[in-house]
């Protein structure tokens, strides 16, 4: 589909991909909080139910095809097979057609009251019912994403993401919002709200069948323009075989090309790259769901109110999309580094390989210990600023930890699938999640959400450690030694101190002025952060927690070297030791 250096185009079409899911990502995380100011914890508890259980459907039926599409296309592709790759294409879109009517027919009819039932409210019927339409949609428009990315198109994967979480989210705030002001319950604006997905996905599909009917259209003026130039009849094979042995190359294709393999042959080889993949992803909302069907019927085994434990449900999720965007930044600078890792594993470089890892997770947790500090310390006033009330302060604070673990837990996990260990941190995370279930029991009637909170701390915990170890065993890593660990920790404790300083002192200077709460709280959060943010960093250099050389391997950061070298707050280095650093 295109002409450029492939190296070029695959480095291209990552960068897009990266850039579309960063978008994506951000927009998901960040509708929470509005959605919850429309509807309430009420609100935000029903909504919070109900789309884990499109997630998992959603995971289980679409999550691997896309790369599993992708990567047949792509080989068939490479040997000239182009009718073997639209059968690649044409078995897995049919089929996924098929999975996903069977699977709205089943959470529409009986699987809708079944799961509204598990979670101890019946009034989830009708929300269930509304996320039900998505899967008749998304596995669809997933198949056509994997043949896109074979071709290594990444363009209209990265248009439609963005366009679906737009028109998702979009949807969730004018359809709540609309219920809402109609004087509809909770219920009915969470039905609206989970609608989204539905919509965002059509519009998604959308754009993908506008991109599939340029590159026909584009296609076929390719091949007219070629045969009045005097091209042959096999000017189809063109852009992917030679002129020379252009026979035999087609009587190889004609013995291997998947044309003569069967449609269940076909669809066995997609199977067996999108099932573990699927898997894997199926891990992350377990922990959710879990949560989902032991809060409210613990809380209401152990003398809650129905009402009163669906509402603590609602203030539980409230720190849930703060640690996801604190997680989500935390992260981005460390996993920029994997793809260093990967190449060094690629060329045997031993030794760089241990170096990159190591920096890799000193600055995850790094960055992870002061979002999670600095979320805590101010749990209160993001807890107004955002959501009005002061309720489940303490219960965000304690799932700010969680931030900590699970930064850990996605950059050595991207670092273990790099160095081929592809299912090693699903089966982390689903032990974590089994530690997760097991507490919850356990704390849930002594410390009602708070328990869930620490809960989550634990198991995220547990699934971190276990990539940690496994890392340890398979690189050589020094990972608990002091002069790792304790830098950030003098380093936080000092940003922590500057930080509790600020927000009580701007708490208190703040009062006569006579501020509406939430401009006051937002004042105080603001300004503590870019105290936090400041101290932190320079507390980092002067316990020189990072060195010269480990800045430089961090993309953009870099650039601001020689400005620290300047203000006299980073040491310079030999530039030998430079030298021989930044080739590491």
């Amino acid at each position: 589909m295109n002409g450029s250096n492939p190296t070029q185009q695959l480095v291209k079409g990552t960068a897009i991909l990266a850039t579309a899911a960063f978008l994506s990502k951000l927009l998901g995380v960040v509708y929470k909080i509005p959605y919850q100011n429309i509807t309430g914890n009420y609100g935000f508890y029903v909504y919070e139910q109900v789309y884990p259980i499109y997630m998992i459907l959603l995971t289980l039926s679409t999550a691997g095809v896309p790369i599993a599409i992708s990567k047949l296309v792509a080989e068939r592709l490479a040997v000239g097979d182009i009718p073997g790759a639209r059968k690649v294409f044409k078995v897995s879109a049919v089929t996924l057609m098929l999975t996903g009517l069977f699977s709205f027919t089943l959470l529409y009819t009986a699987g809708a009251p079944v799961l509204a039932f598990l979670m101890g409210d019946p009034d989830l019927v009708l929300p269930i019912r509304s996320v039900s339409f998505a899967l008749l949609v998304v596995p669809v428009m997933a198949s056509i994403r994997g043949y896109f990315q074979g071709h290594q198109n990444m363009m209209p994967t990265a248009v439609s993401q963005v366009v679906e979480q737009v028109v998702r989210v979009t949807t969730i705030l004018v359809l709540s919002s609309w219920f809402i002001y109609h004087h509809y319950d909770e219920y009915y604006a969470g039905a609206g709200a989970v609608f989204g997905a539905f919509t965002g996905a059509l519009a998604a599909l959308i754009v993908m069948l506008l991109y599939w009917r340029s590159n026909t259209l584009a296609q076929r003026r390719h091949e007219q323009t070629a045969r009045g130039e005097g091209g042959d009849k096999n000017v189809q094979a063109t852009p992917l075989t030679t002129s020379k042995g252009q026979g035999a190359g087609w009587a190889h294709q004609a013995e291997t090309s998947y044309v003569n393999l069967s449609f269940k042959q076909i669809l066995r080889r997609v199977a067996a790259y999108a099932l573990p993949i699927s898997l894997g992803a199926l891990v992350l909302p377990l922990f959710q769901l879990v949560d989902n069907f032991t809060i409210p019927n613990m809380l209401s085994w152990t003398g809650w109110a129905s009402k009163e434990a669906f509402n603590l449900r609602g203030v539980y999720a409230r720190g849930w999309p703060l640690v996801q965007f604190a997680a989500f930044f935390a992260t981005a600078l460390a996993l920029a580094l994997v793809p260093s890792i990967s190449e060094a594993k690629a060329k045997r470089q031993h030794q760089q390989i241990s170096k990159r890892t190591e920096f890799a997770l000193k600055l995850t947790f790094m960055i992870g210990l002061a979002s999670a500090i600095g979320l805590a310390i101010l749990a209160k006033p993001i807890n107004i600023m955002f959501y009005v009330t002061p309720e489940g302060t303490v219960t965000m604070a304690i799932l700010a930890f969680v931030v900590i673990f699970s930064t850990l837990g996605i950059t050595s996990g991207a670092i273990l699938q790099g160095m081929g260990y592809v299912t090693l941190p699903a089966r982390h995370l689903l032990i974590g999640v089994g530690v997760k279930f097991i507490f919850n029991l356990i704390l849930l009637p002594f410390l009602d959400i708070k328990g869930a909170a620490l809960a989550s701390v634990v198991g995220y915990m547990v699934a971190a450690l276990l990539n940690l170890w496994a890392i340890y065993h398979i690189i050589p890593v020094r990972l608990f030694k002091k002069h790792i660990l304790l830098p950030p920790v003098y380093a936080v404790c000092v940003m922590g101190i500057c930080v509790s300083l600020t927000m009580v002192g701007l708490e208190y200077g703040l009062d006569s002025v006579k501020l509406h709460e939430r401009l006051l709280y937002a004042l105080v959060t603001l300004s503590a952060v870019l105290v936090g943010v400041v101290v932190y960093g320079l507390s980092l250099l002067r316990f020189e927690a990072i060195s010269r050389t480990e800045l430089s391997l961090i993309p953009k950061v870099n650039r601001l070297i020689p400005v620290l070298e300047t203000l006299k707050i980073l040491k310079k280095e030999d530039p030998e030791q430079t030298e021989k650093g930044a080739s590491s």
